[in-house]
């Protein structure tokens, strides 16, 4: 693969790009966008001590958000739209081999994804002082970013290689980009509901019956009947009451979300909490979303009226806990979206090498 000639088949794309006025309606689009989104941010996360982190997170979560919903538009036709226009064969009769055409449009589309970083970095920095911004935050989440729109960027050029219509490639990234976002969610929902355990309840209240309309309601366990407050002690408790129900087990399918662009960015980022251990920006939400989806339930439940309360603090985790003792995915999730990527963007090269064997019906050749 020969550089120079790759970086002149970026150069010839990003011009193609450049060239046009609604590329530049559409950054600019986005930026108004952001603009609105970091007021709302500035607005809304102001219980927080120190709101940057907060806002920070918010500005990479909707920067993901829009790449996302426009990755496909301007990679899905990278490949099958010259070849529409009549403007892939002169370069494929040129030195350039099939591998440095795929790779350079590739190279291409994640360039231009990354504008949308570019024009996201001054909201970024203006969260920076309003205080809280963690530098490795910062550079986890900047750089799971870039990797993201690259994974993108790089699905939609292998569609538009695989597919012959333009139409239907761009059609095609944009089902599989929801898969990653959606369809993970909507697995994880109903294969965690589908999956249930039967869960065993056992309850004991005291015996209301015995209660007379005109009579002080039962003593709190520990407490003793006084003038201020008067309770009857000698109500006795009911028998234990047992049943059952089913559980969705949502912790045997929690893997499902791994693939999720932003459950990847989340996982990955270190989030911030507050001195309780609660969540103090987006990525810190996202993070305990995904622990909470670990936790397997309880199938053994007791609730007792009439036994001393025994409840205590160390009986209750915080969001920061349950975090601190979940799996980490991120790793996983990102390795099967660059496998997934890699495999799309081989068997694209596979369909534009020259000479071709046998093109589908309709595909022009020049």
């Amino acid at each position: 693969m020969n550089a120079q000639r790759l970086g002149t088949l970026i150069r010839l794309e990003l011009t193609q790009r450049t060239r046009s006025v609604a590329w530049y309606v559409l950054l600019s689009v986005f930026a108004l966008l952001l603009v609105i989104v970091s007021v709302l941010s500035f607005l809304g996360w102001q219980w927080v001590p120190e709101p940057g982190a907060a806002i920070y997170s918010t500005v990479v979560a909707f920067t993901l958000l829009l790449v996302v919903l426009v990755s496909p538009t301007f990679s899905g036709n990278a490949i099958n739209g010259d070849r529409e226009a009549a403007t892939l064969a002169p370069v494929q009769v040129t030195l350039a081999t099939t591998g440095e055409i795929v790779i350079g449009k590739f190279l291409a589309a994640w360039i231009a994804g990354l504008a949308f970083v570019a024009v996201s970095v001054p909201f970024l920095v203006i969260a920076t002082f309003a205080g809280g911004v963690d530098p490795i935050t910062v550079m986890i989440s900047l750089a799971v970013l870039v990797v993201e729109i690259g994974v993108l960027a790089a699905i939609g050029v292998a569609l538009s290689g695989i597919l012959s219509r333009p139409l239907f490639s761009v059609a095609t990234a944009y089902l599989v980009v929801a898969a990653l976002v959606i369809g993970t969610l909507i697995a994880f929902a109903l294969a965690g509901a589908t999956i249930r355990t039967e869960t065993t309840h056992q309850t004991r209240t005291y015996d209301w019956s015995s209660v007379g309309p005109n009579d002080d309601p039962p003593c709190a366990p520990g407490q003793s009947s006084t003038a201020a407050y008067p309770c009857d002690e000698d109500i006795e408790c009911g028998e234990w009451e047992t049943y059952t129900s089913e559980t969705p087990r949502f912790d045997r399918v929690w893997w499902m979300l791994a693939p999720n662009p932003f459950v990847i960015l989340g996982d990955a980022a270190p989030g911030r909490f507050d001195a309780n251990g609660n969540p103090q920006d987006v990525f810190s939400q996202l993070k305990t979303g995904i622990a909470y989806a670990q936790q397997a339930p309880e199938l053994e439940t007791q609730w007792d009226e009439c036994a001393p309360l025994s409840w205590t603090e160390q009986d209750y985790q915080s969001p920061e806990e349950v975090v601190a003792q979940s799996v980490p995915s991120w790793f996983v999730g990102l390795g099967l979206q660059i496998v997934l990527a890699g495999g799309l963007l081989a068997w694209a090269w596979a369909r534009t090498r020259t000479p071709a064997g046998r093109l589908p019906r309709g595909t022009r050749i020049a």
